[in-house]
């Protein structure tokens, strides 16, 4: 019984050492400076620091990946976030955006920071500078909220 047990404790052992080995693809395209959401929106500090702290990690091509994230297979699990973070809005290709398209991801963006899905309690749980409070949280919906050109009457 012991030698099983021994023998499924290295076989795992040997398993998560192959692991490290398959890569995970971090590779970013080269993006022009003046595409970037807060080169074109110009925040305040506080506002831009917030921004980056809480959101630029998934949604932007700026990534700041942490010692662990290059251990597998926490590394696939990160690197699948910040790619669908990307995939649903980009900072970093916002000049890209048509009109309607940025007014329509400033709402998306509006709904998940009011509902508190946003930024994701795992990313905030990891990443305690992205945690906001209900004053910033407000914040940052009204500034996001005042970018839109389409406003509600």
């Amino acid at each position: 019984m012991k030698s099983r047990v021994l023998q499924v404790i290295t076989g795992i052992a040997i398993l998560f050492v192959l692991i490290q080995f398959i890569p995970v693809d971090r590779s970013v395209p080269s993006t022009e400076a003046d595409k970037d959401f807060l080169n074109i929106h110009k925040p305040n500090h506080e506002m831009a620091m917030l921004v980056i702290n809480a959101c630029y990690d998934c949604h932007s091509y700026k990534t700041n990946y942490p010692w662990y994230s290059k251990v597998a297979p926490v590394s696939w699990w990160m690197q699948g976030h910040v790619e669908e973070g990307r995939e649903n809005m980009n900072f970093s290709l916002w000049g890209n955006y048509t009109t309607d398209r940025a007014d329509h991801k400033l709402e998306e963006a509006i709904d998940m920071i009011e509902q508190e899905e946003m930024p994701l309690p795992a990313y905030v749980w990891a990443h305690s500078g992205a945690q906001i409070d209900q004053k910033e949280r407000k914040k940052l919906i009204n500034w996001i909220a005042s970018l839109r050109t389409y406003h509600e009457e």
